[in-house]
């Protein structure tokens, strides 16, 4: 019989099962990948929870926020870049938010987290959580990649960037 108890147990079963699926796969396909005991000898508890639990920091929190340096910001789990400081915007938001990312450095996937979908994106080379893509964002892309500080680090112009972890 179908009645709104149904539908709604359909509905909420149908959602976990995607995106339990859609992290899954993703898992399963990075160049990266280590026991949690290993990310975490080097990743604080927040950077781990954010990175490989799929948290959110407090809005506001990131010393990142405030960065207006050249330079790149990289994954805090893996190294690999992700953005030129020259994408990064203030967007009002609390969260270090860029309108583009370099070249094959992310990776998306769909987040039901909040029932209706949303678009998020990882590190292509390790999958670690970095935020969510939003349509509302400056030209000349219109994005806002809205990211958690704790998931980067930042290396100013002229430092070299650390190697990559493997």
């Amino acid at each position: 019989m179908l009645n709104k108890r149904n539908l709604l147990k359909s509905l909420t079963g149908w959602l976990g099962a995607a995106a339990l699926a859609d992290h899954a796969v993703a898992a399963s396909k990075f160049a990266v990948t280590k026991p949690e005991a290993e990310w975490r000898k080097f990743l604080s508890p927040a950077a781990y929870d954010v990175l490989f639990e799929h948290g959110t920091e407090r809005a506001g929190s990131s010393p990142l926020n405030g960065e207006k340096r050249p330079g790149t910001f990289i994954c805090a789990a893996c190294n690999q870049p992700l953005f030129d400081a020259a994408t990064k915007y203030e967007s009002g938001t609390g969260w270090p938010s860029f309108w583009q990312p370099l070249p094959g450095a992310l990776g998306t996937s769909t987040d039901f987290k909040m029932i209706y979908p949303r678009t998020e994106y990882h590190c292509a080379r390790c999958g670690g959580h970095q935020g969510h893509v939003f349509d509302d964002g400056p030209k000349p892309t219109g994005l806002r990649y809205c990211n958690n500080g704790v998931a980067l680090a930042f290396v100013p112009k002229g430092t070299t960037l650390p190697p990559l972890r493997t």
